[in-house]
Parts: C-alpha cells; structure tokens; sequence
C-alpha cells in the first residue's frame, strides 16, 4: 500500500514528538526528515525552513491548550475561568518540558502579546472572557499582564526542575563534604529538595486571585 503523502500537519507534529525526545538544540531538517523517512527537502515543500517548522511548533502547542478538557468545561466565574486556563497551560508545560521556553521566549504574533498567552486567538479568548464577566476594558487588560506575569514565572520554574526531583533519600547523599562550608544548607538540604510544585502553584494562583478580586472592588 502507497505511503500516504505528508502534509504540513504531518511535518508540526513530529518536530513536535522529536523536540520532546530530543530537545530544540538537536533539529534539524535533515533529522525531522529521517523520522519522517524522507529527504529533508520534502519537508521544505511545506515550512520554509527551521525557524518557520519552530514558530509553527509554538502555535500549535499553544493552540491544542484550546483541547484540554479544563478548556473545554463551561467556567461559573471569571475566578473559575482563571483556574481552567492556568492549569491548563501548567498541563502544556509539564507535557511539552522542551517546548515550553519556546512559547516563552519565541516572537509572538504582535509586539504587545505577552507569553505564556501569546497568539492572538488565545488573547483574544482570554480579553473577551473577561469582558463577559464584566470587566472593563482596563481591568481586563491589567488581569491579562498580571497572570501571563504569573504563569511565566511559576511555570518556567517547575518546568526547569521537571526530571531533576530527587527524594530526601538522595538529597542526603551528596558528595560528604561537598556541603560543609555552606552549614545552612547542609541542614536544610532534604526540605530544599522537596516536591511541592502543585501546592505552591496552587497557592500563588489563588494569591493571584484574591489580588484581581481586591482590585475589581476597590
């Protein structure tokens, strides 16, 4: 049976699959090509080089955030909206580690977008929600660059230590001696080495919140 012929989603979403396996650093036309099982210049038939397949990896990521099913639940408050969106891009990042910094630090589509939010259809969404929460066009605004500000810094930091977690057990067996001069941190090595990511997110958003909610009344 013929091989069916590639298409531009074909090409976006195995530089997708390969960038998670392998990082950013290692693709190129000619590895996508070879996963693909053809010569890299069939893929220049559909992005016009590697900067454009990139790009076109951070809109799609960003773009199958609309799919998560937090997404896809009707929202009771404007509260409510705020936590469908920012768990949801925390799925994204802790599902696409590698992925993640691109969204972050690729272009966005204007120069006022800011990232993690950073298409014009996600912005778009994320503005005319509010406004029918009943927001002004102001305070929609300000919210909007107050959680982007948010979800970059929480989600840059978790994604950074994802795969790097190490249990108290392990925390306690660096190096002997490698600790000695720093006698605080010796101390407190097991509790620095501790998980609680999903707390400290939840308790910074819910801070976030408050902090909008206090804003809107004033």
């Amino acid at each position: 049976m013929a091989r069916q012929r590639l298409n531009r989603d074909d090409v976006v979403e195995a530089a997708i699959a390969f960038i998670d396996e392998h990082g950013i650093q290692s693709l190129t036309m000619r590895r996508l090509g070879a996963t693909l099982n053809v010569e890299a210049m069939a893929l220049y038939r559909h992005v016009a080089g590697r900067d454009e397949l990139v790009a076109a990896v951070v809109h799609q990521v960003i773009d199958d955030l609309f799919n998560d099913t937090l997404m896809t639940a009707e929202p009771n408050s404007w509260e409510d909206y705020f936590q469908h969106v920012a768990n949801a891009m925390r799925n994204l990042a802790l599902e696409h580690p590698k992925i993640f910094p691109l969204v972050t630090a690729h272009p966005p589509e204007a120069p006022w977008l800011r990232p993690p939010l950073r298409s014009l259809k996600w912005v778009d969404h994320f503005l005319a929600a509010l406004r029918d929460f009943g927001f002004s066009d102001s305070a929609a605004v300000d919210a909007y660059k107050t959680f982007t500000s948010f979800l970059l810094g929480a989600l840059l930091l978790q994604v950074a230590a994802a795969g790097v977690a190490i249990s108290p057990e392990e925390a306690s067996m660096i190096e002997e001696g490698s600790l000695e001069q720093y006698p605080t941190l010796k101390e407190l090595q097991v509790k620095l080495a501790e998980d609680h990511s999903q707390r400290e997110f939840d308790d910074g958003l819910d801070d976030l919140i408050e902090r909008i909610r206090s804003n809107l009344a004033s």
